[in-house]
């Protein structure tokens, strides 16, 4: 099952802006059939609900769409914590694992967010995940952090608080670092911050990747 997770996250990646019948090629019968006979009818409909946001807003605009994929993650995927959901203290699951399992931490809401994000057509560029402090519980926090403009004050996708709200009004998170794909920030005021180079900071991003990158190439050798 590990391969057809990274693949079909892969292919998530890989679909930085994809057109409507490539997001319906990607949710194909095979797919369905393999997701329900690892995680149940129940991942079916979940599956088929993530499906139609994906492909029902592609022309929608990037605040539409943050709302709709925050809404969806938030409503459907129920919290659990690592150690009771996977067995392990710190797992970060794929957007494929958490539809399968309907449940996920912080860290998984946000990574399901962001790739879902990004195959809408959202340039990652204005996304990042950020490490928090979530002062009202006093403990680490991921949430998913959108700018409009890149000196803008970002918008906040959260778990904790469902409401899409401006960073300036989240007075309960302080900020910690927050990554993207092109690499890692620590955070100032706003939320903005300066670009780290070689840290090791997002060293479950890339353990997350170099996963990624190896179920690709065991998958593409299984298919031959």
């Amino acid at each position: 099952m590990k391969n057809f997770n990274t693949l079909i996250w892969l292919l998530l990646i890989m679909f930085a802006c994809p057109s409507s019948s490539q997001l319906e090629d990607f949710f194909s019968d095979s797919f369905y059939q393999k997701l329900t006979a690892t995680y149940g009818e129940s991942a079916n409909s979940r599956a088929k609900r993530w499906r139609n946001v994906l492909v029902e807003n592609q022309s929608d605009s990037d605040w539409s769409k943050i709302r709709k994929v925050n809404h969806f993650f938030n409503k459907n995927i129920a919290y659990q914590d690592d150690l009771q959901l996977w067995g392990k203290k710190d797992y970060w699951a794929s957007p494929v694992e958490t539809i399968g399992r309907g449940k996920g931490d912080c860290e998984d809401y946000a990574i399901a967010k962001y790739f879902s994000l990004t195959s809408l057509g959202v340039d990652e560029n204005k996304l990042r995940l950020m490490y928090v402090r979530q002062l009202t519980v006093n403990q680490p926090h991921m949430v998913l952090i959108y700018f409009e403009n890149p000196k803008d004050v970002p918008f906040v996708l959260d778990n904790f608080n469902p409401k899409v709200l401006p960073a300036s009004k989240r007075r309960d998170l302080k900020p910690i670092y927050s990554f993207n794909a092109q690499g890692l920030w620590m955070a100032k005021a706003k939320g903005l911050g300066r670009k780290v180079k070689n840290s090791r900071g997002v060293s479950a991003w890339n353990n997350l990747v170099q996963r990624i990158e190896e179920g690709e190439m065991q998958t593409l050798a299984s298919v031959k």
